[in-house]
């Protein structure tokens, strides 16, 4: 197959632009580099705000291959692919983004030091034969899988493409997968994507959101007034003169200390407790030069043993308006704490509008002040860009985005997270703005404003656990401690994945939460997400499918293994459960999971807090009396209600929950009324343990009582 240029393309020179100006993003006023020129950002290729800025380095290709290399990439950055290439070809575009053609380049790179140690020293033209031979070696590299492996060939497949269209053409063969297909070049199939990315446990997403709500509600007002504090205190000692009457003040102010026994105001810095300077200067009226120059003179030599022996804290006279339970969250704040609790503001407001929203992390990252304005009537929304799929009218990647057909819904604690960002970053800037999120008094001017990134927010989500944690145990509230996540670190993807699995599971322990995710169900759905291109719809489909699989897989395993179900609906639940092993573990895409969740005889649902299953049958539920739905509201289930199951296990926890509740009435501090209701309520769940022990059935046989 040979592919033309659409016109006839002259060889660049040394100091032609990388990028030229067609190609550019809009508004971008940066240094564009040279074609010569070892390095080559590309930045003007890239509006996205939350995306990493790629440079090729063309020292680590290898010298024989390096020009060649460099040429096709040139006409890969400025020259759209043929449309002759892209017939049959539906995923392919003429163009790609930036991220996707740095991969391209670094897999040419690898491609090239394979053929080198393997005595090819040029790619002028190389053969099909190394191209099928450098596909099978990619297979087996450790961790190669399907869609790894197709991105690779992908980009050897542009690699012949452009090279086609290129003013001095090497001749490279097209790759035999071009025209055979790719599969015989690939592993099988397996779950990818965010649909198989592990969601936060509930142990760990529990107290990681209420600590991030109690930043954004509580807390956030006294940081920022300490914050404002900090830089009075910092401005102040700067701009104090250097006189003898302030050397005086501040030799009295420390020999005072030090002949008293008192600390010094302290600072941790390169691993060593050193004075403050800028907050000693400020309490002494000052210069901090002077205390710097002070602390290292031989007459004081003795200041900086003292300062180690006597470290005191810089505590600002800011007043503690925030409460837990009625107690103050912390006592005071420190003047070397301010900048670090600054960033875990910033990072709460992240948590709370990535989890509580569905958004992805570059939908969040792209938000700026004023995307929620205050509504006229009704619900809060949020106005912004989504970049995934993000395409102009030929299909080609838009890195700038796109604005979102419908805005996102906005639950109130969202609201007050942005709204608390808008206080921090510039009017219409980016609400994490990268500049503004280092909460440094100068920073350096960029040309173009780009967000906090990735690493650095994975980061930052682990600190300010960590912070969470160790502020619950000096609270003496061990059980809101974060516990690490058994999966690993705290993924910025894993919040949208984690929503739709906690919404689709409704797990127990925490109360509060559940009726918020039951909210949030009716937000996402009813809002944005139904009618909107790239929503967290479909994700919710295949998490509601997968619980509801788990359970019928569970209770299919249970009854196989002898054990019994009771209730109006048992039989019911029987039938759905002798159909798990039909698709127990296929659930991927949101058509296998509408499959499930369009079966009325597959409605079953576990409900942790009422101890039994729902299975559900709209028009004899309870629960929507008015407004029958094709899911049930757990948290209105009515223990009369006809779609009620309940199994063995349900009916131990029933006899165990029942056994704590006659303790805790035992209990001497218990008053009289209250062990009294505590002794009825456990009269009824014995009484409904025993109920199933009479009535059970099992899928064979009728049980007696």
């Amino acid at each position: 197959m040979t592919l033309a240029a659409a016109q006839t393309l002259s060889r660049p020179g040394h100091h032609t632009p990388v990028i030229t100006p067609s190609v550019r993003v809009a508004g971008h006023t940066g240094p564009v580099a040279s074609y010569g020129d070892p390095i080559w950002p590309l930045d003007p290729l890239v509006a996205n705000p939350s995306a990493t800025r790629k440079r090729i380095d063309w020292a680590g290709f290898p010298t024989r291959t390096r020009e060649e290399l460099r040429l096709v990439a040139w006409v890969m950055i400025n020259e759209p692919l043929p449309s002759a290439f892209l017939v049959g070809r539906p995923a392919w575009h003429s163009r790609v983004s930036a991220p996707m053609l740095y991969a391209a380049v670094m897999e040419w790179r690898h491609f090239a030091i394979w053929l080198e140690a393997r005595g090819a020293t040029t790619l002028a033209g190389c053969p099909e034969v190394s191209l099928a031979d450098y596909a099978r070696h990619l297979a087996t590299l450790p961790g190669a899988s399907r869609e790894t492996l197709a991105k690779k060939l992908g980009c050897l497949t542009r690699l012949w493409a452009f090279d086609t269209i290129s003013p001095a053409p090497l001749g490279i063969a097209a790759p035999p997968w071009a025209h055979e297909g790719v599969d015989d070049y690939l592993p099988a199939q397996t779950s990818r994507g965010e649909n198989s990315t592990e969601p936060i446990t509930p142990a760990t997403m529990g107290p990681l959101l209420i600590w991030a709500l109690r930043m954004v509600d509580d807390f956030s007002a006294d940081i920022l007034a300490a914050w404002q504090e900090t830089h009075r205190i910092t401005e102040l000692s700067e701009q104090a003169a250097c006189t003898p009457e302030s050397k005086a003040r501040l030799k009295q102010y420390l020999a005072q200390r030090m002949a008293w026994g008192e600390p010094i105001p302290s600072r941790v810095m390169f691993g060593q407790r050193l004075i403050c300077a800028r907050y000693v200067a400020a309490a002494s009226a000052s210069s901090p030069r002077q205390v710097n120059a002070l602390a290292s003179t031989q007459q004081w030599q003795g200041l900086a043993a003292y300062v180690r022996d006597h470290p005191g804290p810089c505590p600002l006279g800011t007043p503690i308006a925030g409460r837990i339970d009625g107690q103050p969250w912390t006592t005071r704040i420190d003047y070397t704490q301010t900048r670090d609790l600054m960033r875990h503001v910033g990072t709460a407001c992240f948590i709370v509008i990535a989890y509580l929203t569905g958004m992805r992390p570059g939908e969040v990252l792209g938000l700026t002040a004023g995307c929620c304005p205050a509504p006229d009537s009704g619900r809060h929304l949020i106005h912004g860009r989504v970049f995934k799929h993000a395409s102009d009218e030929d299909g080609n990647h838009q890195s700038a985005g796109q604005i979102r057909d419908v805005p996102w819904v906005a639950i109130p604690p969202v609201v007050s997270a942005i709204r608390l960002l808008e206080t921090l970053v510039p009017d219409q800037g980016l609400l994490f703005d990268s500049a503004a999120h280092t909460f440094q008094r100068t920073r350096a001017a960029t040309a173009t404003a780009t967000s906090l990134g990735y690493e650095g927010l994975r980061t930052r989500i682990e600190d300010f656990a960590r912070w969470a944690s160790d502020l619950a145990l000096r609270l003496d509230r061990p059980h809101e401690t974060v516990p690490d996540d058994p999966h690993g670190g705290l993924g910025l993807a894993r919040f949208r994945r984690t929503l739709a699995w906690h919404i689709a599971r409704r797990p127990g322990g925490l109360i509060a939460l559940a009726i918020q995710y039951g909210h949030l169900r009716t937000a996402v759905s009813a809002g944005y997400a139904s009618r909107s291109r790239d929503g967290i719809h479909d994700l919710l489909d295949i998490e509601t499918a997968r619980a509801t699989a788990d359970t019928l897989t569970a209770l299919h395993t249970d009854l196989q293994a002898g054990a019994s179900i009771s209730g109006p609906a048992a039989r019911r639940a029987i039938r759905a459960a002798g159909q798990a092993p039909a698709f127990a573990g296929s659930i991927r895409t949101r058509r296998q999971a509408r499959d499930i969740l369009d079966n009325p005889q597959l409605a079953v649902y576990d409900n942790p807090h009422a101890f039994v299953m729902c299975v559900y049958d709209r028009d004899r539920a309870l629960c929507h009396r008015l407004d029958a739905t094709d899911s049930p509201s757990l948290d209105r289930c009515r223990p009369s209600c006809t779609n009620i199951a309940r199994t063995d296990d349900q009916a131990a926890q029933l006899t165990r929950r029942a056994a704590a509740l006659e303790k805790q009435a035992d209990a001497e501090a218990a008053p009289g009324p209250l062990a009294d209701r505590l002794r009825r309520h456990a009269a009824r769940l014995t009484y409904l343990a025993a109920e199933h022990e009479r009535t059970r059935i099992t899928p064979h046989r009728e049980t007696s009582p």
